[in-house]
C-alpha cells in the first residue's frame, strides 16, 4: 500500500496520508506523489476541490523523516537538501493552490503536518488536535512555512510557540486562527460525504458542521506573551522571563533552557523577517537556504541523537548559551545558496 493515498471520489481530488506507524511523517517520495496529483487535478476541470486527511491511526502528520536528515546532515547533505526542495515545492504549490483546499487537523499536526495544513483555505481542527512546532528541540527551526504563519499571528504567540514548541489544542488552533473551523472528531466522515456530494457548499457544510471550540487555555497568557516575549533577541526574552515571579514563566523559562540556543536565535531572525515577506516563494527561498545550513551544523545531530536515537533527552548544544551564538553566525546560516543552488518553486 502506498504512503500516500491520492484519487477523485465525485468532483474532488483527495490525499490520505498513509504511514501509520511513524504518524504519516512525510518522504520525499511522498511529497512528489501529492505534487504530481495536484498538479494533474489543477488542469483537470472536473476537479473542483481537494481535501487532505490521513487514512487511519492517530494523528494528521508528526513531521518529516528527521533520522534520514541527520543521517544526510552527518555527510554531504545532499539528500536533506532534496528533501527540503521538494517538501518546500509541494508547501508552495499548497498556498498558490487556486482550487479550494480542506486539510483535516485531526490528531497530531506538527511540522511538515503545518507545512500541508496551513496553505489550505479550510483548515479544520478537532478536539484531538495537537498542533506544534517543536523543531527548536533539536536544534532545527519552524520551516514549511512557519517564518511566515507564525510571525503572522496574533501579538507574540508565533515567537512563543517557535521558540517553546508549545502543544496547541484544537480550541487554541481555532482561537489563534491557525485553524478556520472547529468539527468534533465523530462529525468528521459525514462532513467529508457532504463535501464530496457538493463541493460547491464546502462553506456551508463547514459551518454545518461545525462547533463551538472551548475556551482556549492560551487567551489566559497572551497578556503575559506578548510581554516576555516582545523582543526579537533571545537574550531580552529570557531576562523578561527571569523578572517575571509567575509559575507560568518560570515553566517557560525552563522549557527554553532546553531548547538549542542556535536554533532559538535562527527562529526569531526567521519570523522577524517572514512577517515583512511579499510572497510565499521569497520565504520558501529562505527557508531552503537556512536548513541546507543548519541540518549540517552540530546542534541538529546533536538534537536528533537525543531526542530521537539515545532518546536521553539531554542534547549538548554548541553553543552551550545564547551568548555564544553570535549574529555573525546567525547572518552565515542566513546567507543565500550559491548560484545554482537556490529553491526554486514549480
Amino acid at each position: 500500500m502506498s504512503d500516500v493515498i491520492t484519487n477523485v471520489e465525485g468532483s474532488v481530488g483527495r490525499i490520505r496520508l498513509n504511514r501509520p506507524k511513524a504518524i504519516h511523517a512525510l518522504t520525499k517520495d511522498m511529497c512528489t506523489a501529492m505534487i504530481a496529483a495536484l498538479t494533474q487535478w489543477r488542469a483537470d476541470e472536473s476537479v473542483k476541490a481537494v481535501m487532505i486527511d490521513h487514512a487511519e491511526g492517530r494523528g494528521f502528520c508528526a513531521g518529516g523523516d528527521v533520522r534520514m536528515l541527520a543521517e544526510s546532515g552527518a555527510v554531504d547533505g545532499a539528500e536533506a537538501r532534496a528533501f527540503f526542495h521538494e517538501e518546500y515545492r509541494l508547501n508552495h504549490l499548497l498556498f498558490t493552490y487556486a482550487k479550494p483546499i480542506v486539510a483535516f487537523m485531526d490528531g497530531i499536526t506538527m511540522g511538515g503536518g503545518v507545512g500541508i495544513s496551513q496553505p489550505a483555505k479550510y483548515r479544520v481542527a478537532t478536539e484531538n488536535t495537537r498542533f506544534a512546532m517543536p523543531e527548536t528541540a533539536i536544534g532545527l527551526f519552524p520551516d514549511v512555512g512557519g517564518g511566515w504563519y507564525l510571525s503572522r499571528l496574533p501579538g507574540r504567540t508565533g515567537q512563543f510557540l517557535a521558540l517553546t514548541g508549545a502543544r496547541m489544542d484544537g480550541a487554541e488552533c481555532r482561537y489563534l486562527g491557525l485553524a478556520t473551523h472547529y468539527v468534533l472528531h465523530d462529525a468528521l466522515e459525514d462532513l467529508k460525504a457532504r463535501i464530496i456530494d457538493h463541493p460547491e457548499r464546502i462553506e456551508g457544510a463547514l459551518g454545518q458542521a461545525s462547533n463551538t471550540a472551548p475556551e482556549p487555555r492560551i487567551a489566559d497568557n497572551l497578556l503575559q506573551i506578548n510581554k516576555t516575549f516582545a523582543s526579537d533577541r533571545l537574550e531580552e526574552i529570557l531576562s523578561a522571563l527571569e523578572k517575571d515571579s509567575s509559575d507560568w514563566a518560570s515553566t517557560e523559562l525552563a522549557t527554553l533552557r532546553t531548547k538549542s540556543p542556535q536554533a532559538c536565535k535562527v527562529s526569531l531572525r526567521l519570523l522577524a523577517e517572514g512577517a515583512r515577506m511579499q510572497d510565499f516563494a521569497d520565504e520558501m527561498r529562505q527557508e531552503y537556504a537556512v536548513a541546507a545550513k543548519v541540518v549540517q551544523r552540530p546542534d541538529f545531530l546533536e538534537g536528533v541523537r537525543a531526542v530521537l536515537i539515545d532518546k536521553d533527552n539531554a542534547p549538548s548544544w554548541n553553543p552551550a548559551t545564547p551568548d555564544g551564538v553570535t549574529d555573525h553566525m546567525i547572518d552565515t546560516i542566513f546567507a543565500p545558496m550559491p548560484e545554482g543552488e537556490e529553491w526554486t518553486p514549480l
